[in-house]
């Protein structure tokens, strides 16, 4: 529970700042004098719930009674299918049959990148430690 309310502030966190961020650069970049008040605080609240949404739902791989397929097909189908619903809700993501299957399509392969990048870094991670846990022998 501690590390589920830990996660939580920094990815609550995380989203403000990115919000924020993303505030400052249309502004600066964006020539944009001024903001819609009631659309930056949509947006905000976007970037923060999906700030904690990205934080949080890593700790399905942290639960060892479940296998890593499971884990990782439920990390997916959270983070996506909450995704969907908050895109859809801010506006991030049109409503139409085409723009699901686009969305799907980033999703799995945004996904599929990611889970392969982070499952070679803990690969040479384990063998790094493996190869130190001999030479202590």
């Amino acid at each position: 529970m501690r590390t589920f309310l830990y996660r939580s502030m920094i990815g609550i966190f995380f989203g403000g700042f990115i919000s924020t961020a993303s505030a400052i650069a249309l502004i600066y970049f964006g020539g944009q004098p001024t903001l819609d008040g009631r659309q930056f605080i949509i947006n905000a609240l976007g970037y923060i719930i999906s700030g904690w949404l990205f934080t949080v739902t890593p700790l399905y791989f942290e639960i060892r009674s479940i296998r890593l397929p499971m884990q990782t097909a439920l990390h997916f189908l959270t983070v996506t299918i909450v995704y969907l619903i908050l895109g859809l809700w801010i506006g991030w993501i049109r409503i139409g049959v085409k723009n699901f299957f686009i969305y799907l399509g980033i999703s799995i392969f945004v996904y599929a990148i990611m889970w392969i990048c982070f499952y070679l870094y803990f690969k040479k991670e384990s063998r790094k430690l493996n190869e130190d846990l001999e030479c202590i022998e």
